[in-house]
């Protein structure tokens, strides 16, 4: 059925928009992000099912939604691995490690500018944006020591670096994960991305060097010592994402299921943690447990403490989604945007919607319109929504999060001051992909 000028229809849309709208205004009101898109999708649903009901498909939208419950279940293991082994390396203190060594140095505010971006950029396709802006954001706030002008230029770098080093991986970034587990683009197919994403990030973060002091913060003495097992356990994640793009690549299978067998690897070496472990020695240093290092680890912990905010959210999300793709929404939408104004302008407009909105909603409409275009025009629209997004501080995960840990120090308007050099880093980018990448310009996925 076309409901897309029925009642039913602009119920839907109405009630996405009033979820969405909770969902943006959640630094206001603290009510979880999951919370309005869960509700939305079963209202969404509940009026379409009633609709179709009445007719002779009874079980037209029951079929839909268990099509879209494997798209989101494929997306949900894949991330749940990948948390959970975050999580580990978080647990066995990896990421203090590195906060603690680039704080000792005595590097200046430029040099930490530089350093915190350029990891940013090179740890994000491999960790994730998000948790990268978080781990940079620590360092940040670490050696600024209250300086507000360096932790929230500092802070824009950063979110910047992430985005832009997340849009040429795909487990960079949920937008360019969503691509490749759709069999859009190949694994390797997204490093054609690389250079535009160097340029969407350098360009700002020469202009921003010059606002940054060249002087030395105060230097830390202080030193963390990784767990017994962190390094075998970053070993054990490379060889989890190379089991995953295995699967995929030559035995063309889906993504998620090398991750679950690589969070087997995690398990096992767990396992092996615990049964070896030594009980840890009181009376250490300044309070720490002298046997620290050789804390006891649990997997199961690990995936206990997974993000479940934002796994429920691409629950509502993509049913959200799905259900206005289902009305006939989408199909209007992609008529217009990929037909009438044209694939390039479409997709740039992407980006800069994702600014709005959230990169999220805009990658999984996109997808769900499935527009006929070949691996040049998809590969534009996983950078634009990979990057563009940084132009507003609410445009991103990584954005949105650092307001929260950097309180005070990272702002709204304090981003929004940078966005018209972001947005040349971001045209520029563009302009760049559609000069380098022609060779896949016609090849369909």
């Amino acid at each position: 059925m076309d409901l897309t000028a029925h009642w039913v229809g602009v119920t839907c849309l109405v009630v996405f928009v009033l979820s969405y709208s909770v969902v943006i205004a959640e630094e206001f009101t603290h009510l979880r992000k999951s919370v309005p898109v869960m509700l939305g999708a079963g209202i969404i649903w509940a009026f379409i099912a009633a609709e179709y009901a009445g007719g002779s498909m009874t079980h037209a939208a029951e079929e839909a939604v268990r099509h879209f419950l494997i798209e989101f279940g494929e997306l949900f293991l894949f991330l749940l691995c990948a948390m959970t082994y975050v999580n580990s390396m978080s647990e066995r203190r990896v990421f203090e490690a590195l906060r603690s060594w680039l704080v000792r140095h005595g590097f200046s505010y430029r040099q930490l500018f530089w350093i915190t971006g350029v990891i940013s950029f090179f740890l994000s396709p491999i960790i994730d944006n998000l948790t990268t802006a978080l781990v940079m954001c620590a360092v940040v706030l670490a050696v600024g020591a209250g300086n507000r002008r360096f932790i929230g230029i500092g802070c824009v770098n950063i979110v910047v670096a992430a985005n832009a080093g997340g849009a040429f991986s795909p487990f960079g970034d949920i937008t360019t994960l969503m691509v490749w587990q759709r069999g859009i683009v190949d694994f390797f197919t997204f490093f054609a991305l690389f250079v535009p994403s160097v340029v969407n990030y350098i360009i700002p973060a020469v202009f921003m060097a010059f606002f940054v002091e060249n002087r030395t913060p105060d230097v830390s003495d202080e030193q963390v010592t990784m767990r017994r097992g962190a390094k075998r356990i970053m070993f054990l994640f490379l060889c989890t994402i190379a089991t995953a793009v295995s699967f995929h690549n030559f035995l063309h299978l889906p993504p998620f299921l090398g991750m679950m067998t690589g969070l087997a690897y995690l398990k096992i070496f767990g396992h092996y943690l615990a049964i070896t472990s030594v009980p840890p020695v009181r009376g250490g240093a300044e309070g720490e447990e002298a046997g620290d290092f050789i804390r006891p680890y649990d997997s199961f912990r690990e995936v206990a403490r997974a993000e479940w905010d934002t796994l429920l959210f691409f629950f509502g999300v993509i049913m959200c989604v799905g259900g206005l793709g289902f009305v006939g929404y989408l199909e209007l939408v992609s008529q217009y945007m990929y037909v009438e104004l044209g694939p390039t302008f479409a997709n740039t407009m992407v980006g800069i919607l994702s600014a709005i909105v959230d990169n999220i909603p805009v990658m999984v409409a996109v997808l769900q319109m499935n527009p006929a275009m070949d691996i040049y025009q998809w590969l534009l629209v996983t950078l634009t929504a990979g990057v563009g997004g940084s132009m507003l501080s609410i445009g991103s995960a990584a954005g949105v999060a650092l307001m929260g840990q950097a309180r005070g120090f990272y702002t709204f308007f304090g981003h929004l001051k940078w966005t018209p050099i972001i947005a040349v880093g971001y045209f520029v980018s563009i302009w760049v992909h559609l000069m380098w990448n022609t060779h896949y310009e016609g090849i369909m996925p």
